[in-house]
């Protein structure tokens, strides 16, 4: 093997343990596109339903897109939306959870979904709102394995 070789790690030994993980994402625009997105009234149709339905996908799609992670058999993804408004500008916190029971975990899964439900949003509302931006995709807490637990400090809410 050449040093510093790209390669999948092998986890044949590791033990099938129940996994969770958990990211969340942040898109802001202006406020009367996310009124636009709550009454579902954008000319492309149902931001939320098409983004939610996307991070899905997303999460068990995620071998194909990142190069070396492992194929897992996901149990369970949802996505959840949450809006916050200031003034003029409007903000949808995107949250996407992962489980399976796996040799591995679902970061990965979970931080694909919440990506993807952002870019599905932002690719349903760009034809009215120039102002989008895209920020904070994180991993907020993980469950199982050998590694244990982890859970973000995450201080105040991170939002307009």
């Amino acid at each position: 093997m050449i040093e510093n070789e790209t390669q999948m790690i092998d986890v044949s030994a590791k033990e099938i343990t129940a996994r969770e993980a958990v990211a969340e994402g942040f898109i802001a625009m202006q406020a009367q596109t996310m009124q636009m997105v709550q009454t579902n009234t954008l000319p492309k149709g149902n931001a939320l339903e098409t983004s939610r339905v996307a991070a899905i996908m997303a999460a068990k799609s995620t071998p194909q897109i990142i190069p070396l992670c492992h194929p897992l058999l996901i149990c369970h993804a949802s996505c959840e939306f949450e809006f916050f408004s200031h003034n003029q500008t409007g903000q949808i916190r995107v949250q996407t959870r992962v489980r399976c029971a796996g040799q591995t975990g679902v970061e990965m899964e979970a931080l694909a979904a919440c990506s993807i439900a952002l870019l599905t949003i932002y690719d349903m509302t760009k034809g009215v709102d120039e102002t989008l931006e895209i920020s904070s995709i994180r991993l907020l807490e993980k469950r199982g394995g050998k590694s244990g637990n982890f859970v973000r400090d995450k201080g105040p809410a991170k939002h307009l």
